[in-house]
């Protein structure tokens, strides 16, 4: 990435036309080839950009004798002609960083983190639950969590962050087969998940499957920002 911080203005030529006047501003030029141009406000919303895929060429200014006046010029041009025209009167500051290969973003409260709160905080389920393991190996893949209730009875528990009737099929074929093993029956179902649409409720609850709704700031040990009386 390189981040030019300079004295410039910047002219859009194409369908539209729109300018820039002089003034002090950020301009980011991508790997990708994108340019963009901002300014000290407007969070990250650019004042004008180019998508790629565009060509960025830089050509020196001079006067009408021919010399050099010190500036620069830009012309970032994408295959549709249409051109960003970034004149540079001052350059403050002209720096490259290799950034490298993003790994992307990692969200919170993925299901994989949901099912590990989930398993330290398991009387969330219910006073007297136990936790037996997480992923819970069967012949067609891992149960998230495998407890068991205060009366001793096998649970199954299904853990997602929004909750459908994929889910609901999916613990379902869970129990079928962990039925037929005699020395967990009979096993029951739990279908947790942040948020659990209304299908996916009806079906779970048809098949005698409960549900539970997962609130992932209380596993994590975050206080409400709700005001209380006590």
């Amino acid at each position: 990435m390189r981040l030019v911080i300079a004295e410039c203005s910047v002219d859009y030529v194409g369908r539209l036309s729109a300018h820039l006047p002089l003034a002090k501003r950020l301009i980011l030029v991508k790997a990708d080839g994108s340019v963009s141009v901002h300014a000290d406000d407007r969070a990250y919303k650019p004042l004008n950009w180019m998508t790629p895929p565009c060509s960025l060429v830089e050509e020196p200014i001079v006067d009408l004798d021919g010399s050099d006046t010190g500036e620069k010029l830009w012309i970032v041009e994408n295959p549709k002609s249409e051109q960003l025209r970034i004149t540079l009167s001052n350059v403050i500051q002209d720096i490259e960083v290799e950034l490298g290969q993003d790994p992307g973003l990692v969200k919170d409260g993925v299901e994989a983190h949901l099912q590990e709160l989930l398993a330290e905080h398991i009387s969330t389920l219910g006073e007297g639950y136990s936790l037996v393991r997480r992923e819970y190996p069967t012949a067609i893949g891992p149960v998230d969590i495998l407890a068991r209730d205060a009366a001793g009875v096998t649970v199954a528990v299904e853990v997602k962050r929004r909750g459908g009737i994929d889910g609901v099929e999916q613990l379902t074929r869970y129990l079928e087969l962990l039925n037929r093993d005699e020395l967990l029956r009979p096993v029951q179902g739990v279908f947790a998940a942040q948020s659990i649409k209304p299908q996916a409720r009806t079906l779970a609850e048809d098949r005698g499957i409960r549900c539970v709704t997962l609130d992932y700031d209380q596993l994590r040990g975050i206080e409400s920002n709700e005001l209380r009386l006590f």
